[in-house]
């Protein structure tokens, strides 16, 4: 709204559009990395853009520099413009499907071309891709983005998801659907219920804020302590908490305010711009903590800095007792597919027992949810989600690990 304001919006004169937040996985944070990103070729101009990460950046980049190809960026979204840019294929659907069969990992990609946007979901459905329907005066519009939550900015209707392995072509000819390879065992990510999708959003076809008030409940019926008030740590913390105090009884209160011109702390670039921003975007309400017995609910611990610095902080305001519930398991193994975990040693609980963690952060307890109430959470009986995060087990080939950190290390 800042950007686009109404004169702005005036004066854009297509009837077709792509836009992009990035949050930087792979490639540096520098601008010449901003999404969409263009080219103009055989095929005619393009644009994309991208959510996720492919495991095969690396080797594919390598590859085309060695061909001649001159990369502008660090990002690995640029890989699939040279890609569909070199293809003999003499029109644009048949050298995208070539460039998707090409890449590995994570992707939800949207593509702008003269007359059409064209959407690819990778065959594990990683990341989410949605698909909804605007009733204009001028006929029907279709609009495509990674949250349900933007249609209702704009009253369109959520009419379904882009599947696994699915190209969606929205044209001239209205919606043209296709597969471009054969859907693989489903892999979405279940990172994007537990923290970074919205509340309001439905994703891989469900409720985003009842998979976090389930979180919530099965870990107040798993990990019980007494207490006298459930404090949520805002925003990704609130629905989970909700869940908790339900089950268990406990009151809930807002005892942590968040300032709301401050972004997450967790996808910061960087580990000092966190421990400003900690303190910058929450203030307790001391009335509410003083003297009480409270439960901090929380979606994750990563690092730990920041649950340090608010158990810190929720002491300070006179808290008798605090105990830190986190709403999944422990974070033991970086993440390839679109979450900027890069390392185990970042990665708090790949390195400390629980206790020690509990120590870390100064906790009179912590507990976490376990896998098995987290499938139970987003109601997936095993062969839906992706959990690498978790467990380590990877569902696609890592191709380069040290060409992915490579390329994260810049950022």
């Amino acid at each position: 709204s800042e950007i686009f304001t109404a004169d702005v919006l005036a004066r854009l004169p297509g009837h077709i559009a792509i836009g992009h937040t990035r949050y930087s996985t792979a490639g540096d944070t520098a601008l010449l990395n901003a999404q969409p990103f263009s080219v103009a070729c055989s095929k005619g101009r393009i644009a994309v853009a991208h959510n996720g990460n492919l495991t095969n950046a690396p080797e594919l980049r390598q590859q085309l520099e060695k061909s001649g190809s001159i990369f502008q960026a660090t990002s690995d979204t640029e890989v699939i413009l040279h890609l569909v840019a070199r293809s003999a294929e003499r029109t644009l659907s048949g050298a995208l499907r070539e460039a998707l069969l090409m890449i590995d990992g994570a992707f939800s990609l949207v593509f702008l071309a003269h007359d059409r946007i064209i959407v690819a979901r990778d065959p594990h459905g990683f990341r989410p891709l949605a698909i909804g329907l605007m009733n204009l005066r001028s006929g029907p519009a279709y609009v495509f983005a990674s949250e349900t939550c933007a249609f209702d900015l704009i009253d369109a209707s959520h009419i379904g998801d882009v599947e696994p392995g699915e190209m969606v072509i929205a044209g001239p000819q209205g919606l043209e659907r296709e597969f471009f390879t054969v859907p693989q065992r489903r892999a979405q990510c279940v990172f994007e219920h537990v923290y970074f999708s919205r509340p309001d959003s439905i994703v891989f076809g469900r409720s985003v804020q009842f998979s976090r008030e389930m979180m919530g409940r099965l870990l107040a019926q798993e990990k019980p302590v007494e207490a006298d008030v459930v404090v949520p740590i805002p925003d990704s913390g609130v629905a989970a908490a909700l869940g908790y105090s339900a089950a268990s009884g406990i009151p809930f209160r807002h005892g942590l305010i968040r300032n709301h011109y401050v972004g997450r702390t967790f996808i910061e670039p960087s580990q000092a711009i966190r421990d400003f921003g900690v303190r910058l975007k929450l203030n307790p309400v001391r009335e509410i903590l003083r003297g009480k017995r409270v439960i901090l609910v929380d979606d994750s611990i990563v690092r730990g800095t920041t649950s340090q610095k608010i158990v810190r902080m929720v002491r300070n305001a006179g808290a008798r007792e605090v105990h830190m519930r986190i709403s999944c398991p422990p974070t033991m193994s970086p993440c390839y597919y679109g979450v900027d975990t890069p390392t185990k040693r970042e990665l708090i609980a790949a390195n400390q027992s629980v206790e020690e963690i509990r120590q870390f952060i100064g906790a009179d307890t912590l507990a976490y949810l376990s896998l098995e109430n987290l499938m139970k959470s987003v109601d997936d009986d095993g062969q839906s989600y992706c959990y690498a995060c978790y467990t380590g087990r990877y569902p696609t080939h890592i191709v380069s690990v040290d060409g992915l950190l490579a390329s994260r290390i810049r950022s």
